[in-house]
Order: structure tokens, then C-alpha cells, then sequence
């Protein structure tokens, strides 16, 4: 997997999260999740706190494949107020 880029997106409580999937196994994964740890910054670059969501993994990923996604990685709006902003910190994958 490789480090995720984040762009903006339309809301200041979401954040676009690009990640490249390689599987360097011998064989298909079929299944799997991503997680995110979404910190909330606040104006002052304080970090008020991770909140973590999931989202599948593109699945199925043949032996030897490469795959790029984007997610849309939301919190709820009333968790970053005006002045605020997300910065997705974490991202693993776990997968069979």
C-alpha cells in the first residue's frame, strides 16, 4: 500500500484520500477493509481528536495487480466547526 495523497474536498469535514494497492502476493485478495484516523485541527493547529472509519477494500485484487482508489473520508459536520479542518493521518489495510 502506498502513503495516502489527500486533497480538499468539497467540505471542510471531508477530505479526498488517494491510496495505490499493490498485491506482491501469489495469489487474488478477495476481501478486505481500509481504515482511516481523521484528526480534527483546529484554527490554531491544535489536534482536538482522531475519529476512525473503514471503508472495503477493492476487492478482488488479482496476484501481481496494481489498483488505485479514492475515498471520500467524512466526520460528522458538527465536529469540525468554522476555522476547522480534517487532516487523515492513519491509514492501514487489512485484508484476506
Amino acid at each position: 500500500m502506498s502513503a495516502p495523497t489527500l486533497t480538499d474536498a468539497d467540505a471542510r469535514w471531508c477530505e479526498n484520500v488517494t491510496v495505490t494497492f499493490r498485491n506482491t502476493g501469489g495469489t487474488a485478495i478477495r476481501s478486505g477493509t481500509v481504515d482511516f484516523g481523521t484528526h480534527i485541527i483546529g484554527a490554531l493547529g491544535i489536534d482536538w481528536g482522531t475519529i476512525r472509519s473503514s471503508r472495503p477494500l477493492p476487492a478482488p485484487l488479482a496476484a501481481g495487480a496494481v489498483r488505485t482508489e479514492t475515498y471520500t473520508v467524512c466526520v460528522d459536520s458538527w465536529r469540525v466547526p468554522l476555522g476547522m479542518h480534517v487532516d487523515t493521518r492513519e491509514v492501514t489495510a487489512a485484508w484476506q
